[in-house]
């Protein structure tokens, strides 16, 4: 018989990190315990205040029922908890924990043996022109090829010439660029804005509008001079219908996959199948995770053999964050056998 038992994480914030939803200083999470025969599986559901669809008042009940119910075993709970995404991701990993000789080693692989590494994106986070420059500058000093930056928060001409200033530096073989407006356009300006973006030799842009305008989106990565990325598009979307509806009306050029918002590897791997069907590249990326889901995250990315640049950068953002063999070095993820977790809650 396994016993399962929950609790609540509040993970500090190094700096307040301004998105478009505003500044974010600290970040909820949860983690699911499994025990069984003296071992112990965990597993982080990453609850995201206002962006998971599972921010939802009974929340934590349902997290009490399924600890109640665990031994119905993953396969039913997966289903019970259909609309709780980030339950089902911590889920999946509570049982492969469980599972596995290592209590963090879920998908044991050359990664994961420190013998290769992920590649990915530095973050900037938004804020105004100088702070913005800052954090774009640190990222080039520490070795990133790849940069992603948020926009829609200051002014748009603003945001276009802080990109020039970077364009006027670096080209598009020395520095990828992406930029993510959190669905920040207007439908009706959308398009002026992308052609304007276009002109600096961006790699794509995410969700330049708000989710749910199926028409309005398909209309734009038709007719779009720059690559765009579905993300919080996909948020939602529960059966494999409406995610095939959604690829399919939409046709995007990319599609960005975050496991705690759209119910862990079972999910992810349902809207890759989708994607690859229809020719669309992707990639993934966390979602403000502690150590512990990021981890998850970051070992099934490899898995997958995908060579873009993935957005799994996030585990150095707080201050009281679990210690863990993940480091950050010349622009990619790597997983130092030489350093120990220390996980406890």
């Amino acid at each position: 018989m396994i016993k399962a038992t929950y609790k609540k994480y509040i993970l500090n914030f190094k700096n307040p990190s301004g998105t478009s939803r505003g500044i974010l200083k600290t970040k909820e999470t949860w983690f699911i315990f499994l025990e069984e025969n003296n071992k112990t599986g965990v597993g982080e559901t990453g609850l995201f205040r206002g962006l998971s669809i599972d921010d939802v008042p009974n929340y934590e009940e349902k997290l009490k029922w399924v600890c109640k119910n665990i031994n119905l075993g993953l396969e039913k709970l997966l289903l019970k908890v259909n609309h709780y995404p980030s339950i089902q991701f911590g889920l999946e990993q509570a049982f492969l924990s469980l599972k596995s000789n290592h209590q963090f080693e879920l998908f044991p692989s050359e990664f994961t043996k420190g013998n290769q590494v992920i590649s990915i994106n530095g973050l900037v986070w938004m804020g105004d022109k100088n702070f913005m420059k800052a954090q774009i500058k640190e990222k080039l000093k520490t070795g990133f090829s790849c940069i992603k930056m948020k926009i829609g928060a200051i002014n748009f001409d603003e945001e276009i010439n802080l990109l020039k200033s970077i364009r006027n530096e670096f080209s598009a073989d020395e520095i990828e660029l992406r930029v993510d407006a959190n669905g920040a356009f207007k439908p009706e300006e959308a398009l002026q804005k992308l052609e304007k973006l276009a002109t600096l030799n961006l790699h794509s842009i995410e969700q330049p509008i708000k989710q749910g305008q199926l028409q309005e989106m398909a209309l734009l990565c038709e007719k779009t001079p720059l690559a765009i990325a579905l993300d919080e598009e996909l948020i939602g979307v529960f059966s494999s219908e409406e995610k095939k509806q959604v690829v399919e009306i939409i046709n995007p050029q990319y599609i960005i996959l975050k496991p705690s918002l759209i119910g862990g590897f079972f999910g992810s791997k349902e809207w890759i199948q989708l994607a690859e069907n229809k020719a669309i590249n992707w990639w993934i990326t966390s979602a403000l995770e502690s150590n512990i889901g990021l981890n998850a995250i970051a070992q099934f990315t490899y898995t997958l053999n995908n060579k873009l640049p993935q957005g799994l950068g996030t585990g150095s953002l707080f201050t009281n964050n679990f210690d863990s063999p993940l480091e950050v070095k010349n622009g990619t993820l790597q997983y130092n056998k030489s350093k120990n977790w220390n996980f406890n809650l």
